[in-house]
């Protein structure tokens, strides 16, 4: 079907083949190359305990050979028609892409297809390239303004799967064997919860017709059921000697489908998403307390987080976080007209802009296939950023601080004042 939005066609359309898998396509007439890739709805949150990192471990393996090629061959055919592959994991997806000049479409499908479904799995290989993943841990370990991520999401979600790393644990990576990865991907793999998307310089009858034919036996069972997020809150604090403390205060946030999506969003632009906003001015403009601070939102399909982050020395901790959360308050209490404008504005600025991308296309439409089951309306999505007013900015800041905060840090965090003072400055 072809999607129309406001009397014109998009050059969006959508098909479901006959095993459940859905192909979406977004043409770009003034474009010479197209994005192409396999978005499966599953990831982290999808895993046992006793297999955490396996998503992530899956999407490595699958570019160490199939039974028509080898690593090597998989990385030259792609770059002998001069595109790309590559793949990422998160907690509720992975992503397969490629980009390619339009007359290669069938090269990018075939090598994708070709991974997904016939990947060997090969010990030698996995055996390898597990200690590929620890390292690769070790990396982010060793990286306190990436790791602190991780402690955020544990503290915030304790005790589930929605809080655990995506590149798992050491321990657990090293322990998981051929037969595990086999099991996930015929549990989770299949076709119903999957979306080829494409972006650009594409014909939509010719890759269903390719996508037929080439993802013939993906997947089978498509086990996704999840237990529902229980957000907690709390803190989590990790002692290293460092030059400065990485620090997230963070909050409940929501879901994709909650009608604050988009209200959370314009905050989190205002508060802290740039050059203009309240922290960037505050804490480093105005007193010079810290070279990086900003606001964050994360979503998924139950439920989602809002935070700040700061790295800051040990001894302007003490005046970054008051000002952190009396900025907070001071947006409910105080909004100026002009910096909500601009906050819109931006927001409907990065949208647009992104659409000059094949691949932000390709991944915005195939994102919006598994969230909400239908492409992209963007002139419905500026209108919904648009309609965010006063009131909604200071319902959403009231929910908030409604419910206990999620304090964690790592570095030098004496200085650091107790959850229990935070969460006080907070009522």
């Amino acid at each position: 079907m072809t999607i129309t939005l406001d009397g014109v066609d998009t050059g969006v359309q959508v098909t479901t083949l006959d095993s459940g898998l859905r192909i979406v396509t977004d043409r770009m007439s003034s474009v010479a190359s197209a994005s192409i890739g396999l978005w499966v709805g599953v990831g982290t949150r999808h895993e046992r305990a006793s297999e955490n990192g396996l998503a992530h471990l899956i999407e490595h393996m699958v570019f160490k050979g199939t039974q028509r090629r080898d690593a090597a061959a998989i990385a030259r055919e792609i770059e002998d028609v001069g595109g790309h592959i590559n793949a990422y994991t998160s907690r509720e997806q992975t992503a397969y892409y490629a980009k390619v000049l339009a007359d290669d479409i069938a090269v990018a499908v075939d090598l994708i297809a070709d991974m997904m479904q016939n990947s060997l799995f090969d010990a030698h290989e996995l055996a390898q390239e597990r200690e590929v993943i620890v390292q690769e841990i070790g990396q982010a370990n060793d990286t306190p303004d990436d790791v602190i991520y991780d402690h955020f999401q544990a503290a915030a979600f304790p005790d589930q799967s929605l809080g655990w790393p995506v590149l798992g644990t050491a321990d657990v990576v090293r322990s998981l064997g051929r037969d595990a990865l086999v099991d996930y991907i015929a549990c989770h793999y299949g076709p119903g919860v999957s979306v080829l998307s494409a972006a650009g310089a594409v014909d939509h009858n010719a890759l269903v017709a390719l996508a037929a034919e080439r993802f013939d036996h993906l997947g089978g069972r498509a086990e996704v059921a999840v237990d529902r997020a229980s957000y907690a809150g709390g803190e989590m604090r990790v002692d290293r000697e460092l030059e400065q403390l990485h620090v997230i205060l963070g909050f409940r946030g929501v879901g994709f489908h909650d009608p604050d999506f988009y209200a959370l969003q314009v905050l989190s632009t205002l508060y802290g998403g740039g050059m203009s906003s309240r922290l960037f001015q505050e804490v480093r403009e105005k007193r010079g307390l810290a070279y990086s601070v900003y606001s964050f939102s994360s979503s998924y399909h139950d439920d989602g987080l809002f935070g700040v982050y700061a790295g800051t020395g040990p001894d302007e901790i003490g005046e970054v976080m008051p000002v952190v959360i009396d900025q907070l308050h001071d947006v409910a209490e105080n909004l100026n007209p002009d910096e909500l404008i601009r906050a819109r504005t931006q927001l409907k600025a990065s949208l647009l802009m992104s659409r000059e991308s094949t691949t932000s296309r390709c991944e915005q439409a195939a994102n919006h296939m598994l969230i909400h089951g239908r492409p992209p309306n963007i002139p419905e999505i500026v209108a919904k950023v648009e309609a965010v007013d006063e009131a909604a900015i200071r319902r959403v800041v009231a929910r908030l601080i409604a419910e206990p905060p999620t304090l964690t840090a790592v570095g030098p965090t004496t200085a650091l004042e107790s959850y229990d003072k935070v969460r006080a400055r907070l009522s």
